[in-house]
């Protein structure tokens, strides 16, 4: 040992003293800078991570940063579309005098100023008929009469209590709640809408996966066409999140998805069928991979919840998709569309009630008493629940088989017509009553501003550039129509190509290409910012 210190200090005496104390520290800084960007390699990818750097070190220039924030200015002014100005009017203060029953009258002249989204909605609306009459009628009547109740206080309305109940237990049967597959234990909750179902299986997953595997760096996998609340998911519950490219048909990719499964992975997610382009994912092979995986696995029922179910009854080919799939944890499920229920009305259902128990908050430590909460909403609208009741009640198995009859078939006569159409092109084949469409000729953002133009508001998507429709009750009267005026849109482009006045198509074709994917968000959240 002597030998070795009398050596070393011979050897480090040729060094100064400030470089002896200084090699460390650089050593450190460089080993931490290193660490950090091999991290962010891992997270967003190689490509991702020099292009971000290198448009930040653009960033950095004198004025280059004033000039993106004006341009950035001039999309959301656009992304309005004037509505600054309608807000001009808008109130701030309470009236001085209230207006008692006069408020009615003024309401009706507000909504008479809405869209005419009569028949003209991609989704939106999904039940028939004009808000007067009908099962619109009847839902209205049902919430009314419970608009004052709160499931919270499951002593006093336990009226609603009771339809929460039926709704959960009614909506497990149509997924395959009493199949024996299913383990025969099947619960849940209402909530809000599909982004807090997926919120709180989420949520659960998660909680379950840390009690039964101990992990505490939580990870969950999903194809790109899952729905972006698990991304909201996955920002308030502080989980990594891989999106996984889909495959040449557009759906889940399981080859890809197992090779991103680790030891931390806490859930995979399949959608039946995802919201862009109206596919099933491949739901047995995802069970089967969760299930040998020993991980949790979500099924986002939240468009085809009330319609496969009938749809299989009526003979179409619909792949397994429920409870009755090994390996399917929790499913979510919207009865506030395809069940015909009122906007704000969704399911969220787990295997069993070990898995279920994680999604509940229980407080024994506040000086207001004991509390226990089953969502994210504490007080809830009871008025909502009894709607939901009303609409399955009301519809029956047999409603909802015609309903669903109704929508597959002016689903199937849509994709026959944009197939005539040469110039368009369908994405995927999808499955149910989505039908996304794009175009290898024609900008198809262009035929949507036309579309738009003509009083129809569909949904635009990206990879690939498309627009789709969501077929509901309210086009089956008005089928041809669409298809005449999506004719006339596209020969309209064809033969006068560029954007139209006021239209979104430039801005929906910068944010494809744009390779600053940062600055896309950026867009949207100061759109966001400034609505409201």
């Amino acid at each position: 040992m002597d030998r070795f210190r009398a050596s070393a200090n011979s050897f480090l005496s040729q060094f100064e003293p400030l470089t002896l104390l200084l090699s460390p520290l650089l050593s450190l800084l460089t080993a931490w800078i290193l660490h950090s960007f091999f991290h962010v390699v891992r997270d967003k990818g190689l490509k991702p991570t020099l292009l971000g750097f290198f448009i930040n070190s653009i960033k950095l220039v004198p004025g280059v940063k004033s000039y993106i924030a004006a341009e950035k200015q001039k999309v959301v002014n656009q992304l309005q579309s004037g509505s600054t100005s309608k807000r001009d009017g808008w109130r701030s203060e309470l009236p001085r005098a209230g207006l008692g029953v006069g408020v009615l009258d003024n309401m009706k002249d507000e909504k008479r100023k809405d869209v005419s989204w009569q028949g003209k909605c991609s989704g939106t609306v999904y039940i028939a008929g004009s808000e007067a009459e009908g099962h619109f009628s009847l839902i209205n009547e049902a919430c009314s009469m419970f608009a004052h109740t709160n499931p919270l206080h499951m002593d006093v309305f336990q009226s609603v209590v009771r339809f929460e109940s039926e709704v959960v237990s009614m909506t497990a049967t149509l997924l395959g709640g009493k199949e024996k597959a299913s383990g025969g234990q099947v619960c849940g909750n209402m909530t809000s809408g599909g982004t807090e179902s997926i919120l709180l299986a989420v949520k659960s997953s998660r909680d379950f996966m840390k009690a039964k595997k101990g992990i505490t760096r939580p990870e969950m996998i999903i194809p790109e066409s899952a729905h972006s609340a698990y991304d909201k998911a996955a920002q308030y519950f502080n989980i990594k999140l891989w999106r996984i490219p889909v495959n040449k048909e557009f759906i889940a990719d399981v080859g890809a998805i197992r090779r991103r499964i680790n030891r931390n992975t806490i859930l995979i997610v399949g959608s039946a069928p995802g919201f862009p382009h109206g596919i099933i994912d491949p739901i047995e092979e995802l069970g089967e991979l969760a299930f040998s995986s020993e991980i949790c696995f979500h099924v986002d029922l939240c468009l085809g919840g009330f319609v496969l179910p009938f749809a299989r009854k009526l003979g179409y080919p619909i792949p397994p998709f429920d409870f009755s799939v090994k390996g399917v944890t929790s499913i979510s499920a919207d009865v506030h569309k395809y069940g015909l229920a009122p906007k704000g009305t969704s399911i969220v259902l787990y295997r069993n009630h070990d898995i279920r128990k994680n999604q509940f908050v229980a407080v024994t430590e506040w000086s207001g008493g004991l509390y226990v909460s089953p969502t994210i909403a504490g007080s809830r609208p009871g008025g909502l629940i009894a709607g939901a009741w009303a609409a399955m009640m009301s519809l029956g198995f047999e409603g909802y088989s015609e309903n669903t009859r109704e929508i597959m078939e002016v689903s199937k006569r849509i994709q026959k017509g944009i197939k005539d159409i040469s110039e368009l092109f369908i994405v995927g084949r999808p499955d149910m009553t989505i039908v996304a469409f794009g175009s290898n000729v024609i900008d198809i953002f262009e035929v949507n501003d036309i579309l738009s133009s003509k009083g129809w508001h569909l949904n635009a998507l990206l990879r690939p550039n498309s627009i789709h429709i969501c077929v509901t009750l309210q086009h089956v009267p008005v089928v041809e129509d669409f298809l005449k005026d999506l004719r006339d849109a596209v020969q309209t482009v064809k033969q006068n190509p560029g954007p139209i006045s006021g239209g979104l198509a430039p801005i929906y074709g910068a944010a494809g290409k744009m390779p600053d994917r940062v600055m896309v968000q950026e867009l949207l959240v100061d759109f966001m910012d400034t609505s409201c």
